[in-house]
């Protein structure tokens, strides 16, 4: 493994371990967090908590590795670049943390270059759970490897889907409708980073989010890979930047399904 990205793969093990804690805090205390809204958007929603996660978060980098690139959900892109950019998700999942649900983490994605992921940690406080991935080196949970499951079709296991406030009923409705035509069941938990490491692990057969940001999916988008999964290329179209839409799935057969549902509604 190149030194460089091993430093960073394993920092970043320990700091959204550390950082998980302050969030945690937060978590349990949540009733007396101040809650604002986004671009006056009331679903979409951001509290303290997240801004302090990330700039612990940007601290301990500008400390460890002064000269790597940053882009994060609360404080934006800085150096870009850089060779090395870490692309951070304070909180995945900030409404179901608000609302006393499980379904949130942090996610940290280290990129080379602008062109691809080559570690990344997605961190699930409440259940102590650490997806993490480098590139070549396969996915683990905790200390244990994780493989995607060997489904074939949408009827062998559940499909995870997400949407947001951004994207229109009729970008997702239909997608949805296919899935159960095929027999296939879904989940929508409100964290994207968490049900792609999901199909990492094996727990989902495969993932669609019609418009995603980075932060909230590279990560989890290595551990696909990584684990034996398929994923598009999020990146395209300047996807670090401007989003995309984010299609994973655990085999190529699932993968090709849902593509196809994708271009056709598309």
């Amino acid at each position: 493994m190149d030194v460089e990205i091993k430093q960073r793969y394993l920092f970043a093990q320990q700091l959204v371990k550390r950082v998980g804690k302050i969030a945690l805090d937060f978590y349990l205390n949540r009733n007396s967090l101040q809650i604002e809204c986004k671009q006056g958007e009331p679903q979409d929603t951001v509290s303290i908590a997240d801004k302090t996660v990330e700039k612990e978060i940007k601290a301990a980098l500008q400390q460890h590795f002064p000269n790597d690139a940053f882009l994060g959900e609360e404080s934006g892109a800085d150096s870009l670049e850089r060779e090395f950019c870490w692309v951070v998700d304070p909180i995945d999942g900030t409404s179901p943390f608000l609302y006393g649900l499980h379904s949130w983490c942090i996610s940290i994605a280290i990129l080379r270059n602008k062109k691809e992921t080559v570690a990344g940690v997605v961190f699930d406080v409440v259940h102590n759970e650490l997806f993490h991935a480098v590139l070549g080196g396969g996915a683990f949970l905790n200390e244990q490897p994780i493989q995607s499951a060997k489904a074939t079709s949408l009827k062998d296991g559940l499909t995870g889907l997400g949407t947001s406030p951004r994207v229109h009923p009729d970008q997702f409705t239909p997608f949805l409708h296919e899935v159960l035509l095929d027999d296939g069941l879904f989940i929508r938990n409100g964290s994207g980073a968490l049900m792609l490491s999901y199909v990492a692990a094996g727990r989902l057969i495969g993932y669609f989010e019609p418009y995603i940001n980075a932060w909230d999916c590279l990560a989890a988008m290595l551990l696909v890979r990584e684990a034996g999964g398929t994923t598009n290329d999020f990146l395209v179209n300047d996807g670090l930047l401007k989003g995309n839409y984010v299609l994973v799935a655990c085999s190529p057969d699932v993968f090709k399904r849902l593509e196809n549902i994708r271009q056709r509604l598309s």
